[in-house]
This record gives structure tokens, sequence and C-alpha cells, in this order.
């Protein structure tokens, strides 16, 4: 039975193999390797209050987990996270779970009061659960983003959306030109 739990505590030990197979599998042993490096040094290093994780799991295994740590913009209250990485085990894809997580995350971080989520990805995927391309004159990225057309927002208020003031930070693990 499919579970869903925010507590990655629990699979702080699994999390990085599961990314580094599915990245793997669709990107390449270096692309495998460069992500579960990432989720690694995010779980080891971003505080509590930056970092959550939406996970699918049935029973044991890890069937699905998305990362979402804290983006800062210097002059602007809003509270805003990024959306990444996202990763469904190889064997489950193409089964909803990937969105349910997605749908499953938002959610917590609108009980968080959690205004903005960003991600960078493919936008025909993350279109399909309320994302839409955002430029970087609404929501400037912490660093220079090398395909511009994935950088990609959603409120969580429902209210319009105005730019963010003032230049983004991310969390350190994220903080790496060679990820944007």
């Amino acid at each position: 039975m499919l579970k869903m739990t925010w507590d990655y505590n629990a699979y702080a030990t699994e999390l990085p193999e599961l990314f580094r197979d599915v990245f793997t599998a669709s990107e390449g042993k270096e692309e495998g390797a460069v992500i579960s490096a990432l989720v690694g040094d995010l779980l080891e290093t971003t505080d509590r209050d930056d970092l959550h994780a939406a996970i699918a799991d049935d029973g044991p295994p890890v069937l699905g987990c998305i990362l979402f740590s804290r983006l800062r913009f210097d002059q602007d209250p809003r509270q805003v996270f990024l959306m990444s990485p996202v990763a469904v085990r190889t064997d489950c894809q193409k089964a909803g779970i990937g969105q349910r997580l997605i749908a499953f995350g938002l959610d917590g971080l609108r009980r968080d009061k959690v205004d903005f989520v960003v991600t960078y990805g493919d936008p025909n995927y993350y279109g399909k659960t309320g994302f839409f391309p955002i430029s970087e004159k609404v929501a400037q990225s912490p660093l220079p983003l090398s395909h511009p057309h994935g950088w990609l927002g959603q409120s969580l208020t429902g209210t319009e959306m105005a730019p963010f003031k003032g230049p983004s930070h991310c969390v350190s693990a994220f903080n790496k030109p060679e990820l944007w």
C-alpha cells in the first residue's frame, strides 16, 4: 500500500541511492553520481527548517522522493522553496507516483504557509501539476541557468504573482554552478 510521509530521517541512507539509481538510468552514470552527492549534501548540511522531503514508500522500499529546499530573496518577506531533485524508481514510473508526490509536497508546504515554489525542469511534465514558466525578472535564480526555459514556478497562496525583490540565495548544497 502506497504511503506518503514527510519524515526523511528514517530514509536518510536510502535516498542518495534512490536518486543515484534513477538518474543513472535516465541521464547516465555521471549524472547519477552528481545527483546522489547533491542529495547526500542536502540531507547532511541543510537546516531542518530549510529542507522538506515528500517520500512515497510501499513497506520497506522507497518508491520516490522530492526534496524541497528554501530559496531566500534578500528584500522579500515571502517564503519560497525550490522543488528539486525529484525521483521515482524506474520500475514504478508512469504509475502517477511522481504527480501524487508533487501534490502531497505542495499541500504540506501550503500548510506551512509557503508562498511560492520554483523548480528547474521539464515544463511539459511540471505543467501538469500547476507549474508555469517564469522569467528571472519574476524570480531571479541563485546562479545562471543553463536552460532558462526550465525555470518554473507556482503560487501556493492563490494570489497574483508579483516579482520577488532582490537576489536569491539557495541552500549551500545547491550553491554550485554545475547544478544550474
